[in-house]
């Protein structure tokens, strides 16, 4: 007989961390076709439930602003953790593992050529770009941004015997996104193509927005929405380290 739950596809590579997620009940708390298409890319197709944490946690409130979308995945992926929970319609089947995401980008300051040590730049804390609130707002993050650093949040949330009945493991994976001297026209066109509109940053490295970059150092996938690697490699180190890890 078929597993009831089956997230983990034949074309999946047989890693501990996908083998030990085989016929588990695997939800991702997130509406987003990118992360969605990411790890559908990699044999991984957990069930969707979208999240409604709503995302205002206070930024200054962080010390360190990589913190900031660690929070706001653990707030989401908890959120739909006990909303499976409150709501189960099959009490005998509850979530194994729930899994949560927030991107943001990272105004930073670019060196004006490659041998300029980072060390030596203004040590200002950068701005926070979430998704912009309109296309005159999508221009402005575009103009103000010299370089971007893309800072992907990821949790996981799942069942323990010990209060409070679950656990959470986060990693924060950062890549850096260097743009092309654009001109203001190529900006103004590209904010008023509404693309960037919904997506952190106000830019999509995958669509129209690629025209605006010249490199990135570090994941590709973390820029477009998920940082599939190094989630991949995390469920396999929590199958090592974790002796009851999606045992209960």
């Amino acid at each position: 007989m078929a597993p009831k739950h089956q997230s983990v596809k034949p074309n999946a590579l047989k890693v501990p961390g996908l083998v030990k997620l085989s016929g588990k009940r695997v939800v991702l708390a997130s509406a987003s076709p990118r992360r969605k298409e990411i790890l559908k890319t990699f044999g991984f197709e957990p069930e969707i439930v979208p999240s409604t944490f709503d995302e205002t946690l206070p930024q200054g409130s962080f010390e360190d602003v990589h913190e900031y979308p660690v929070a706001t995945a653990s707030h989401k992926a908890v959120e739909v953790w006990d909303q499976l929970l409150l709501k189960a319609e099959d009490p005998d089947d509850p979530p194994d593992l729930v899994i949560g995401a927030d991107t943001v980008v990272l105004t930073h300051v670019e060196p004006s050529h490659s041998g300029i040590d980072y060390s030596l730049l203004p040590q200002e804390r950068p701005e926070i770009l979430e998704k912009p609130i309109s296309k005159a707002d999508n221009l402005r993050m575009l103009l103000d941004l010299n370089g971007g650093l893309i800072s992907d949040g990821c949790c996981t949330v799942y069942p323990i015997l010990t209060a409070p009945g679950y656990q959470i493991k986060s990693i924060d994976e950062r890549s850096l996104v260097y743009f092309t001297d654009n001109p203001t026209y190529l900006l103004e066109a590209y904010a008023d193509s509404g693309e960037g509109v919904d997506r952190a940053g106000g830019f999509a490295v995958q669509g129209l927005g690629g025209m605006l970059i010249r490199k990135i150092d570090g994941d590709y996938n973390n820029v477009v929405g998920f940082p599939a690697a190094s989630f991949f490699k995390f469920l396999d180190l929590l199958v090592d380290e974790e002796e009851d890890f999606l045992e209960i």
